[in-house]
């Protein structure tokens, strides 16, 4: 089976070419994308990277995408060229979390939290109990955004956990706060299409006609909405 990997959810992307057999995977290619530019880069990538192996688009057997948290410019082209590839060729499609990949990437079992820096004082965060030797690795407790001081108060809930995030920023800021931290490298389009396989062993896959991503934003309304007196602030 030949596997494409796509990931736009950061400033900088890439996509990946992989082939499977069995529950074996060997990477092909791995080409960087610059951000800003996936409009431009994205789908004639693809191409370059299917025609420099020899394949054609409908080869890929599988579709693995970083479905976010992310940019949302990234995230509405990943998701329109997955889209457009799946339903022209009938392809399988596996979105992936960029949380759950950040939280697969820490190699630990047990509770994980992983992060991202979401700006405006904020933290995208997801909290995973992974278990590396189960066909589906992560099982999901949550994924949220939230302020940085409400994000300082749960990894002491249910018991220590360490934070792992690509975000040296943020690193330093949750080192402030007394909580341990690792910085890990962002996941590429080749660990999403690995975690993609995976699920897809394990029967999961995407409804193309419903895909779309992960932005978990609360809206501008939410976000500087003032409450009235006595009423309870908006959740999340």
């Amino acid at each position: 089976m030949l596997i494409l990997g796509i990931d736009t959810s950061g400033r900088q992307g890439s996509v990946a070419l992989l082939q499977a057999q069995g529950e074996l995977l060997l990477t092909l290619d791995l080409a960087q994308l610059s951000g800003g530019q996936y409009s431009e880069l994205l789908v004639p990538t693809i191409a370059r990277l299917l025609l420099g192996h020899g394949f054609e688009r409908s080869s890929i057997g599988l579709i693995g995408v970083a479905s976010g948290p992310g940019s949302f410019t990234g995230l509405r082209i990943a998701m329109a060229t997955v889209k457009g590839l799946a339903e022209a060729f009938d392809t399988p499609v596996v979105a992936v979390s960029v949380l759950e990949a950040i939280a697969l990437a820490a190699g630990k079992d047990g509770k994980v939290i992983a992060a991202m820096d979401a700006q405006r004082s904020e933290v995208f965060f997801g909290e995973y109990e992974v278990e590396s030797a189960t066909p589906v690795a992560a099982r999901l407790n949550r994924e949220a955004v939230c302020s940085f001081a409400d994000f300082t108060s749960l990894p002491g809930a249910g018991g220590p956990a360490t934070v792992f995030t690509p975000d040296a920023s943020l690193a330093g800021r949750i080192t402030e706060a007394g909580i341990d931290v690792e910085v890990l490298a962002r996941p590429s389009a080749e660990a999403f299409a690995r975690i993609a396989y995976r699920k897809f062993l394990a029967g999961v896959r995407a409804d193309v006609a419903t895909l779309d991503a992960n932005y978990l934003r609360r809206s501008d309304a939410e976000l500087f909405s003032k409450p009235k007196p006595g009423s309870a602030h908006p959740s999340p």
